[in-house]
């Protein structure tokens, strides 16, 4: 089997599945025009979520028979186009789930308490001790929307740090620890904080939109560490603007490299470039599950 890795992953996982006679091409810096030539080629191709595969990749792969994707969601993927050209499409859902969880709960901190906006101020030269008055995480409403294994995990961190945690999620009934699960409309109410644990689909586009903003509380703060189109930002800009939202952390952007920038201009707004699954131990286990995978396929195709 021959294997595209479009997108970084562990050098420990491309050792192992060299190790089993795959053979493996590193390409994580290839580019969308460079795929469709290149593509063609191989029978496996392993992303994260820099690389797109749409209609057109896959019109060019006539060879391929396996993606894997290195994380959680497939919304870079076309998962109905690419089944119906017999592509199988993996992930490694679990993989990433701690540090996914564990950068939520340091935006939730760095929301109550403007850590980022004092670290400038004071690269400034200044000293605005009264300016950053925050809040304490203890006893405030934490609306969880999206009750998968992220979501679970941020759960019960948020539950250990004294936060009464509200949970919604169409898929999910009955008891859950760490939690309550409620309807949508009282969690949207009732939170002080929101965090996104959500796919990006068509009912989930732009879940919240300025009616949506409109019914939180005054002053709410907002996590997204999920995947981008969730939020209207545009609606989010002028909910901060005119004081409903009093902030917002976001680690993932509708469109991604980041081009509109009119949201950082706003000093409520903190961010980061899609790096929840960035660190050293996850980028293992995901390597180490896509070679899980890739080798299972290759010695499947081999039987």
């Amino acid at each position: 089997m021959k294997v595209l890795i479009c997108d970084s992953i562990s050098a420990r996982a491309i050792e192992r599945m060299r190790a089993a006679c795959i053979d493996v091409d590193v390409k994580d810096k290839i580019t969308p025009e460079e795929l469709l030539v290149a593509i063609g080629e191989y029978d496996a191709m392993v992303v994260r979520s820099r690389t797109k595969v749409r209609k057109p990749v896959l019109d060019a792969a006539t060879n391929l028979k396996v993606i894997v994707r290195g994380g959680v969601g497939v919304d870079n993927i076309d998962v109905d186009y690419a089944a119906a050209k017999g592509v199988k499409v993996l992930n490694t859902p679990g993989a990433s789930t701690h540090s996914v969880a564990e950068l939520t709960i340091a935006y939730l901190f760095a929301l109550a308490r403007p850590i980022a906006q004092a670290t400038a101020s004071m690269r400034d030269g200044l000293w605005e001790k009264s300016k950053f008055e925050g809040i304490e995480l203890q006893g405030k409403v934490l609306g969880i929307i999206g009750m998968g294994r992220i979501g679970m995990a941020v759960a019960q961190r948020a539950a250990a740090l004294g936060m009464l945690v509200l949970g919604y999620d169409s898929r999910t009934v009955g008891t859950v620890p760490f939690m309550h699960m409620v309807e949508l409309e009282e969690l949207i109410a009732k939170a002080d904080f929101i965090s996104l644990h959500i796919p990006l689909t068509e009912s989930t586009h732009h879940l919240l939109d300025a009616e949506m903003l409109g019914k939180m509380k005054r002053g709410i703060r907002i996590v997204d560490c999920a995947r981008g189109g969730v939020i209207d930002e545009d609606a989010l800009y002028d909910a901060i603007v005119a004081g409903q939202v009093a902030g917002a952390a976001l680690d993932v952007f509708e469109n991604e490299p980041l081009t509109n920038r009119r949201l950082f201009e706003l000093s409520q707004v903190i961010g980061s470039p899609h790096v929840g699954a960035s660190t050293q131990e996850a980028t293992a286990r995901i390597g180490d599950e896509v070679a899980d995978l890739l080798m299972t396929v290759n010695q499947e195709s081999c039987e």
